[in-house]
């Protein structure tokens, strides 16, 4: 790390507050909460905010905006998720979340989390050092695909002051020795959640003839949709079918009346997105009518995440202030999973970038995100989030 001479001031209130910062993660990480339901994580950081004199703006159902003004220049958003996943933690850390809850900070958002606020403490303690203001978003529920969304249909625009840019960043085992970088364009795959309900009719199971039987029809359907990747789809696009659950019945010796499949999809644009779950409402469709089914099937959109495109300058501009004054820079290449961070900037009509940041030193064998092994180093992990935020932003808010 080389961080530029104008960073020195932050770099010494880093130092000071590390202590506080480490026990503040170690809170988080210690009390999770599911998706939508971060009532107590949210009103933490409100207290934290508030009492470092930041303006708080609630937005939705748990999710806040810290404004932090500090004279005439730019204003930049930045973005921190901090919901939890339904999974027991199994890392053996001293700080692990009890597995009487079920529930852990399996992807780092706790991480994200004390990394912004401890970003704004910096920015607070050294407003002769940056102009500007500066956007503390707190998103919720971005396992789920709901926060952003319930923060933009809750009128984050109009809310809080418009940003020229939003930020954002992750920690996992991405890039080694800490890196940190992403590149341009496409990274995360748009994705829709679909649950398909199948209505046969029921019968007993020794009288097949008597029924409809939904098993046999989901069966079919999710043959059938492995298709529409082989056979739909340009082979240099990259698209994903997965159904994730299949539900019918209660017991071996029955005809169920309906059955359940839930489907997940995944492509880099809107319209390859489109087109995937247009097939398969089509193959649906017709499998039930082929099978005489009593009414036509249910479609409920159950999550989702938008198109990931990374803007061009914004990707430059970040990307060269991480080069001056980080060692470990790169790109971690595109990946298919979601994200719902783009519609936060969406909703401000503002360019947005965002970039992983290793969450330990070798990669190789580690757990991924969403394991319940899954636990990024403390140190120098949270000192490195903290520093990436800054170097993000100095661009537009640092002087010097």
């Amino acid at each position: 790390m080389r961080l530029e001479e104008k960073f020195t001031p932050f770099l010494q209130s880093l130092e000071a507050h590390r202590g506080e910062l480490e026990n503040l993660y170690k809170w988080f990480h210690q009390n999770p909460e599911l998706s939508m339901q971060e009532f107590a994580t949210s009103a933490r950081i409100q207290e934290e905010l508030e009492a470092l004199g930041v303006e708080v703006v609630p937005v939705g159902t748990t999710g806040l905006v810290g404004v932090v003004r500090n004279g005439d220049g730019p204003t930049v958003g930045f973005r921190a998720d901090f919901d939890a996943l339904p999974i027991k933690e199994e890392t053996g850390l001293e700080y692990s979340a009890s597995p009487e809850l079920g529930i852990m900070h399996a992807c780092g958002h706790d991480m994200h989390t004390t990394a912004l606020l401890g970003a704004v403490r910096l920015l607070q303690e050294n407003t002769d050092a940056w102009s500007g203001t500066f956007l503390a978003i707190f998103q919720p529920g971005e396992e789920t695909g709901a926060g952003a969304q319930d923060m933009a249909d809750a009128g984050l625009a109009t809310k809080v002051p418009t940003p020229e840019v939003v930020l954002g960043q992750h920690v996992g085992p991405m890039l080694p020795n800490y890196g940190l970088g992403a590149l341009p364009g496409p990274v995360f795959a748009a994705a829709e959640q679909t649950k398909v309900t199948i209505y046969g009719q029921g019968a007993h199971g020794s009288q097949p003839h008597n029924g409809i039987d939904p098993v046999v029809i989901a069966a079919s359907i999710i043959t059938r949709l492995q298709t529409i990747v082989a056979r739909e789809v340009d082979p240099q696009d990259m698209a994903v079918v997965t159904v994730g659950a299949v539900h019918a019945g209660n017991s071996a010796n029955t005809i169920a009346a309906t059955a359940e499949i839930s489907v997940s999809t995944r492509a880099f644009t809107s319209e390859l997105s489109e087109k995937l779950n247009a097939s398969i409402k089509r193959i649906v469709r017709a499998e039930c009518e082929a099978a005489g089914t009593p009414k036509p099937p249910a479609f409920e959109r159950i999550g989702g995440a938008p198109e990931f495109h990374n803007d061009e300058a914004t990707a430059d501009t970040v990307m060269t202030a991480f080069r001056k004054n980080f060692d470990e820079v790169g790109d971690f290449g595109r990946l298919s999973g979601s994200e719902d961070f783009p519609t936060i900037g969406n909703a401000f009509g503002a360019p947005y970038f965002y970039w992983f940041l290793g969450s330990v030193k070798d990669i190789d064998g580690v757990p991924s995100n969403h394991s319940p092994y899954f636990a990024p180093d403390l140190q120098p992990v949270l000192d490195r989030s903290i520093q990436a935020i800054l170097v993000s932003t100095s661009p537009w808010l640092m002087r010097g």
